[in-house]
């Protein structure tokens, strides 16, 4: 198996004038090529921070971290944007869609930045990541049209357009109901299993029940690291859901 993800003693420190404040304190981890992972810990345990380095939105201050086998430490900020636009997807909480722009068009959105024009049709391609989220039908409403475990759909696809290898949600289904965020679950899984890597922030335990491994964090160190091998079957649990509203 391909390691995607290395981390070897990653430290991040903030200075708040001659204050400094350590956020992870010598983080070690490697992530294989087809993980699922949950990254959980409470506010303030530094899984954002961790998670900004993950995604090439910050520098370590000590350490070093390998992204498909290169060296971020060493590489500029226009390289860093060029590795997120090709390499990460990212999923946020807030969902953070264009309000008066149709799905399609905030799917493609991310294409536009493609310096080097790796998608020779972009139109064709968000369209083809709609359809993977189960929205194609859905493709021309504008967010306020759309239900949140729907627009939460149209955030993953504009994750997808530029088709990475590794997709970062953090805390994805924050603003969902219990049902949508198996939903979303249930997505993610589907997209595990056609080899997309996933780290997911998350700090509720139930979501981390769908992942193959669990990094918990305390404090900016790390309290596990574990395989998760049972875990559950999200369109499963859905459809128990299902079962048991239609029976209230």
């Amino acid at each position: 198996m391909k390691t995607i993800i290395n981390l070897n003693r990653v430290t991040k420190i903030y200075k708040s004038g001659l204050v400094e404040v350590p956020a992870l304190r010598g983080i070690d981890f490697s992530i294989e090529e087809g993980e699922f992972v949950a990254i959980m810990g409470a506010s303030g345990s530094g899984k954002s921070t961790l998670m900004n380095i993950l995604g090439c939105l910050d520098y370590p201050t000590q350490g070093e971290y390998f992204l498909d086998g290169k060296k971020v430490n060493d590489l500029s900020r226009n390289e860093l944007a060029d590795i997120r636009n090709q390499k990460i997807g990212f999923v946020f909480q807030s969902f953070n869609l264009l309000p008066r722009t149709s799905a399609l068009e905030n799917v493609e959105l991310p294409l536009l930045y493609d310096r080097f024009h790796r998608v020779p049709n972009p139109r064709q391609n968000a369209i083809e990541a709609l359809r993977r989220v189960g929205l194609e039908d859905r493709m021309h409403h504008d967010p306020n049209q759309l239900s949140g475990g729907e627009q939460q759909r149209v955030a993953i696809a504009r994750a997808l357009v530029n088709q990475p290898d590794i997709l970062l949600a953090d805390e994805p289904t924050g603003n969902l109901d219990t049902k949508t965020s198996v939903e979303v679950l249930a997505l993610f899984q589907e997209l595990n299993n056609q080899g997309i890597t996933i780290l997911m922030v998350t700090h509720e335990p139930d979501l981390s029940l769908y992942t193959k491994r669990v990094i918990e964090l305390r404090d900016g160190v790390i309290l596990r690291d574990e395989p998760f091998p049972n875990r559950h079957n999200a369109k499963n649990d859905l459809m128990e859901l299902n079962r048991a509203t239609e029976a209230a």
